[in-house]
């Protein structure tokens, strides 16, 4: 099995293990919120002529489907 060389992990886990609780809490917010304007430019991209209401509505839909249900 070939696994994808990841030459600046380690560096990662070092920056990681420098940052306070609260700092890396603050990470994990702007990456979700990253992740979530990403996966809805990703919509508008597929549906780019879908009514702005109808287009709400898709992402609550799909963001739905998203949610981990085990909280």
């Amino acid at each position: 099995m070939d696994i994808k060389p990841r030459p600046n992990h380690a560096v990662y886990i070092r920056i990681l293990r420098r940052m306070t609780p609260e700092q890396r809490l603050m990470k994990a917010f702007e990456l979700s919120e990253f992740s979530k304007r990403l996966f809805i430019q990703g919509l508008r991209r597929r549906f780019p002529d879908m009514p702005e209401d109808r287009f709400r509505q898709l992402v609550l839909e799909r963001l739905e489907k998203c949610h981990n249900r085990n909280y």
